[in-house]
């Protein structure tokens, strides 16, 4: 195993020097020199840029500057454009389009400068995950810039920037093929292995993850296992894997009973990765283990599922880790890069990570030592009956901050915008399992219940942002919720004993276009979740909790506080216009969806996710801009479709542009390009 050269030790004096002045080292501060050269903004995924020119005071008054259509990079038109793009030198570049093509733009006026694509054929045909992904990376040594990417058929490709040509003395012809050197036999076309997320690149390291389909119902058990490996940018060399699933002798294989770790799959990182440069060490967000639902065949606490593991970013060897889920029957994986913070708390300065989840609970750590800034409890949740199943008897709850949405369901969550409709909610409630968070699922029973509600509501792929001049985060959820029932397949379906279904329309056969939009991202339209017809679990059409639902919630990271939570996203029209309301006074409800954020010098940024007839009559969605410090809403301006990436911004040329993908129903993939008008 080759290891990368470290940094040099001359870098040390200055790292000193800082230090005995006495001054806070701050190692994320959000990306720098104006530009957007990683896809969280740095390697700390903060999202946040301190730029002004866009503000307040003018954000109304944003008019596009370019846009760019991805219709023809592939052989049929996107529909889920979900690329956030590089800025670097002047150049935006995006993976996009149906093919996973690379495109790289002028910043100034969006005019193509070259593009790549790469013809996968069957191997292309058979990935888990297809489409154009959520983007690239970008590397330079000061001479050489490179951009790196991975296929839908799961080679990583390093492309010089300048060209768009494969780079001869990468891999072979520029290519890694990622289905080898990964410690276990992967068939070359048909297996099931992909990635959506970006490479991280840091150093002259480049960490790859791995995602698979939607894990609802499996085919099998038995699945390939998602390990974590880094390689040279210079060369394409493997440096390190990480065994996400140990291998027997490594630390973490006895939490697997019955030798489960054996024919168990899945566990990659399908979310972004961080890195502390400063550190040398790497934060992987790992997934679930094969089977989101049923977890009898793979007994134990599963490690390292569902963990957040620190990794030395040169070798790959744990440093340390916290199992955020312990055998998780929720798909409550990890869906969102680590975001580094710099704050103090009770006058001591921590280095620290904080992990977004499904579970609406933000994760807090001594991102050197592991060790939870605020205490975190094991407390005991309830067991289920599933045959056959093996349960926690504990899970982790942080105790700072608060969740910042709602977790579980009881009665008092239904909606009650009139007694007529309160009543209704109620009746559709009761064939239902409710409770709190991690109430298990249940075999579905016609005579009831036919499944639990599970409901955090979610923050998913795209994650939070994080202002390190003021330490506030700034997190998105959903209010997205699922009416859980496990029954037995058909026998060509699984050999699972337990899947996902109900007693009344049978096990869910998983639509092959489900791997298309992202690993863990679920779909929900606003009017609820769960099946439609006699099992509905909405009323009247209507979504079944009580609103909001979505918001954007404001954390004071060095307190551990929320200091504010707003709606985020216009009220669906089929709710303004629903005629059981006429004549009640709903206010702003947000929109189901976590779309991501972006904050600047003075910003919290988001666009809103679905269609509705926007002021100005038309349809689309809007682009929005909130106070930091308040949540007020101080500007918006229109989408023509839902913000299906998330934003970025940069300075060119003196001129701020803010760049946000949209797509979504009819309208295909975009990237849209905003700046001021141009001063006469």
């Amino acid at each position: 195993m080759t290891r990368a050269a470290r940094p040099p030790a001359c870098c040390l004096p200055v790292v000193l020097v800082l230090l005995a002045a006495g001054a806070p080292l701050r190692a994320q501060t959000g990306a720098p020199g104006g530009e957007w050269p990683t896809y969280g903004g740095d390697l700390g995924h903060t999202r946040y840029a301190a730029l002004d020119q866009i503000d307040a005071g003018n954000f109304d008054e944003l008019e596009i500057a370019w846009r760019f259509k991805t219709d023809n990079l592939g052989p049929v038109p996107e529909y889920a454009f979900q690329s956030t793009p590089l800025m670097v030198n002047g150049v935006v570049y995006s993976t996009a389009g149906s093919r996973r093509s690379v495109a790289a733009l002028d910043a100034g006026t969006g005019e193509l400068l070259w593009t790549y694509s790469l013809h996968e054929g069957a191997r292309g045909e058979a990935a888990p995950r297809r489409l154009s992904g959520r983007g690239l990376a970008y590397w330079s040594d000061g001479s050489d810039e490179r951009i790196l990417y991975v296929t839908p058929g799961y080679r990583l490709i390093a492309l010089a920037a300048r060209t768009g040509r494969p780079v001869p003395g990468f891999g072979q012809d520029g290519i890694v093929d990622l289905k080898l050197n990964n410690d276990q036999d992967i068939d070359p076309v048909t297996g099931e292995v992909g990635l959506h997320a970006t490479p991280t690149v840091a150093g002259d390291v480049v960490i790859v993850g791995a995602a698979f389909r939607t894990g609802g119902n499996p085919r099998s058990r038995r699945n390939t296992k998602g390990y974590v490996r880094g390689f040279d940018a210079r060369t394409g060399e493997r440096l390190w894997i990480f065994h996400t699933i140990p291998q027997p002798g490594e630390f973490g294989r006895e939490t697997w009973l019955n030798d489960s770790a054996v024919y168990t799959g899945n566990t990659g990182v399908w979310a972004q990765i961080s890195v502390d440069e400063e550190l040398g060490i790497a934060y992987l967000p790992v997934e679930a283990p094969t089977s989101d639902y049923y977890g009898g065949n793979r007994p134990g606490d599963n490690l390292f599922a569902e963990s957040l593991v620190a990794v030395d970013l040169y070798t790959g060897e744990r440093k340390w880790h916290f199992q955020l889920i312990h055998h998780g029957i929720w798909d409550h994986d990890i869906p969102c890069a680590p975001i580094l913070i710099d704050i103090t708390v009770d006058g001591r300065p921590v280095k620290a990570v904080a992990q977004p989840t499904k579970q609406v609970f933000l994760y807090v750590f001594d991102r050197e030592t592991g060790e939870p800034v605020w205490p975190i409890e094991e407390r005991p949740v309830p067991a289920g009956d599933v045959p056959g199943e093996w349960y926690s008897p504990t899970q982790p709850f942080p105790t700072k901050p608060p969740a910042y949405d709602r977790q579980g369901v009881t009665v008092d969550d239904l909606i009650d915008f009139t007694p007529e409709l309160r009543a209704e909610a109620l009746e559709v409630a009761s064939r239902y399992r409710l409770g709190p968070i991690f109430t298990p699922p249940v075999v579905s029973r016609r005579e009831g219940p036919l499944g639990t509600f599970i409901r955090p509501s979610r923050t998913n792929w795209p994650g939070g942002a994080y202002d390190p001049e003021t330490l506030i985060l700034y997190v998105p959820s959903s209010a997205a919720f699922s009416a859980l029932g496990l029954v037995p397949p058909d026998p060509d379906q699984s050999d699972l004993e337990y899947i996902q279904g109900n007693a009344i329309t049978g096990p869910r056969r998983t639509a092959g276009a489900g791997s298309q939009v992202g690993g863990g991202q679920r779909v929900v339209s606003g009017r609820g979740g769960g099946a439609s017809g006699r099992t509905r679990t909405t009323v009247r059409g209507l979504p079944l909790l009580k609103p909001p639902w979505g918001r954007i919630s404001a954390i004071d990271m060095d307190r551990g506080e929320i200091l504010w939570q707003i709606p985020h996203g216009e009220t669906p029209d089929f709710v303004r216009n629903h005629p059981a309301l006429a004549g009640v006074d709903i206010p702003r409800t947000g929109r189901t969806g976590a779309p991501g954020v972006l904050v600047t010098k003075t910003l919290v940024i988001s666009g809103e996710m679905g269609y509705f007839r926007t002021p100005s009559g038309r349809r689309g969605a809007m682009l929005r801009a909130y106070d930091k410090a308040t949540g007020a809403e101080v500007g918006a301006v229109y989408l023509p479709a839902p913000q299906s990436g998330s934003p970025m911004t940069y300075l060119h040329d003196g001129q701020q542009y803010l760049v946000v993908a949209v797509s979504g129903g009819n309208y295909s993939g975009e990237l849209l390009a905003f700046r001021l008008p141009a001063q006469s």
